[in-house]
């Protein structure tokens, strides 16, 4: 499998954003979209469907997702209606464990009059009349009755996703953060982020063309990204496609530590704003908490903001692990500061379009930011950086941080402080578990470790009040 992606749909999806990049840069894009399927699967034996036509079929809805997707759909996640209708039916069901037992406890709990009985006792559930309450799973003495949702059901912990009348996986705007966990669980490949790597495409043209500045903004994260290369050829391989320069986002995470360091000591207690999935659940689930969300821009919208008003005419590209950053970008208030957002999937997809094989080049040092700043990709890291921004400002205030691995955790601490429960004075959401670095558009879902972010992290020598120095 190419370039050690984790399954299939990785490395399909991989594919498709190659091919869409490499046609792009070719300028044959327009020409040979409808071809694109057809040049990714070549043969006419199917491989994972009934048969090749639909394969094709669903490979040019991806092909459409990596030209930006449907843009009367505001979400950057969509579903791929033709690649979900295979997934089974989710629901309660009665598996072959229900001994035809006498009691009839789920029938007896069942208000809806939805359970039967075949002449050998066993249980049925009639989907027409249950109503998906659970109660009849919860009173089976034998564990008989179980819950099979969908895998992206699953993923979803915020509930946004239901199954509708034609048996799809339906997403509820309202309710979706945009961190992609339904897509990187789902094993049909069904949910797709959409991708703006035609935007990418198009700057560093424009870029050669004119003369104007092209600065990618790598996240914290990249420490944990290329396996097969070191950071110093990630950064070469970037500036090879044809990137002006190469900034850390941690420089931004080190001006949000300091920032939000003298913000938490003035009005008390702070909800964190550098993640957007966060900031949406907040939004969305617990608005009146909204008012505590800081005043700050994320480290991304905050560098991108610095060398916007440094060079004029600038385009910025961010480049991170995290699909709700697509979602972040195209806010008002970041709008202005950031043209544009690829996870790191599509940055090895355009290195790969262009034949640049990280391995190979020199290594090209990195913009030295703080150690805190860099240690914003995983759990923990915040607060730690927030904690060293009060300790370099001299600032007396007691922080109390609570830290939420993964959004089951942030909705707790929101719930608690809903209730007026919460204990502490800061709290540090990331909606991915271990943090950007268990974001949905990493190379590799697999693995990944907090240690890589910490050994980067020390390299950086500066304080977190040097941010901005040497840009």
């Amino acid at each position: 499998m190419e370039k050690r992606f984790d399954t299939y749909v990785d490395n399909l999806k991989f594919r498709v954003l190659r091919e869409v990049a490499r046609q792009a840069f070719n300028d044959t894009l327009l020409q040979n979209v409808l071809d694109i399927p057809k040049i990714i699967h070549p043969s006419k034996i199917p491989t994972m469907r009934c048969c090749v036509y639909k394969e094709r079929a669903i490979l040019a809805k991806r092909v459409k997702l990596a030209m930006g997707g449907n843009k009367k759909d505001p979400n950057v996640i969509e579903v791929i209606d033709i690649a979900c209708e295979e997934c089974p039916a989710a629901g309660y069901e009665v598996t072959a464990s229900c001994r035809g037992c006498l009691a009839h406890r789920c029938e007896s709990v069942c208000k809806q009059g939805a359970i039967s009985f075949d002449a050998a006792h066993v249980a049925h559930i009639d989907k027409t009349k249950c109503v998906e309450c659970g109660k009849c799973a919860n009173v089976c003495p034998f564990s008989a009755i179980v819950n099979r949702k969908r895998p992206c059901q699953n993923a979803c912990k915020v509930k946004a996703i239901s199954i509708n009348d034609n048996n799809i996986a339906h997403i509820n705007d309202e309710r979706c953060i945009s961190c992609g966990a339904c897509m990187h669980q789902c094993p049909f490949g069904a949910i797709m982020d959409k991708s703006y790597i035609l935007e990418v495409v198009d700057a560093i043209k424009s870029s050669a063309k004119d003369g104007s500045k092209l600065f990618a903004l790598v996240a914290p994260a990249l420490a944990d990204q290329f396996s097969y290369a070191s950071i110093g050829q990630v950064i070469s391989g970037i500036k090879k496609l044809g990137f002006t320069d190469v900034v850390e986002v941690a420089l931004g995470a080190d001006m949000v530590a300091e920032k939000e360091a003298k913000e938490l000591a003035e009005k008390g207690f702070l909800l964190s704003s550098c993640c957007p999935g966060f900031v949406m659940h907040v939004k969305n689930a617990f608005p009146d908490l909204a008012q505590h969300i800081s005043e700050n821009l994320s480290p991304m919208a905050t560098i991108g903001k610095y060398l916007k008003e440094k060079h004029e005419g600038a385009k910025i590209v961010f480049i991170g692990p995290c699909t709700a950053k697509k979602a972040e970008a195209q806010l008002d208030s970041v709008k202005p500061y950031i043209d544009t957002v690829i996870t790191f999937e599509e940055l090895q997809a355009l290195l790969d379009s262009r034949e640049i094989d990280l391995s190979l080049l020199e290594e090209t040092p990195l913009d030295d930011a703080s150690y805190y700043g860099r240690i914003f990709a995983r759990s923990g890291g915040l607060a730690s950086a927030v904690a060293q921004g009060l300790k370099e400002q001299n600032i007396d205030f007691s922080l109390s941080p609570c830290v939420c691995d993964g959004i089951t955790e942030c909705h707790t601490a929101l719930l608690k402080k809903s209730k007026k429960a919460l204990k502490e004075n800061f709290v540090e959401g990331m909606a991915c578990e271990g943090g950007c670095i268990g974001g949905a558009g990493c190379l590799s879902h697999v693995t990944y470790s907090s240690a890589r972010i910490d050994l980067h992290g020390k390299k950086g020598k500066r304080k977190i009040s040097d941010a901005t120095k040497g840009l």
